[in-house]
């Protein structure tokens, strides 16, 4: 399955909700493991974002629809990126097709 990061950013409202309940992010990985997707890892960062997560979802529409569905909730912002496991990458750019 395709892999996507996910960089997530708190607003007050969500600081606020993660504060007095931190067990909220258990519950909101188990709803995006029932959307179909599957937390691959997740870490809390210093910086402009709060959180990164790693996802694996079956495909673009699923992984936007999620991404979403959390946002809507106006707890967060997220800004989703497809990954290229690097293996594919390079395999790739092995296969000799030019662009160019």
């Amino acid at each position: 399955m395709p892999h996507y990061v996910l960089l997530s950013k708190l607003t007050p409202e969500g600081a606020k909700t993660l504060h007095q309940d931190p067990s909220r992010t258990g519950a909101v990985n188990q709803e995006i493991s029932d959307a179909g997707c599957k937390v691959l890892q997740q870490f809390a960062t210093l910086g402009p974002y709060d959180f990164v997560s790693i996802i694996e979802a079956p495909d673009n529409k699923a992984i936007a629809h999620l991404s979403i569905d959390l946002a809507a909730r106006g707890t967060l912002e997220i800004t989703t990126l497809a990954a290229i496991p690097i293996g594919e990458l390079m395999d790739a750019l092995k296969d000799g097709r030019d662009l160019a």
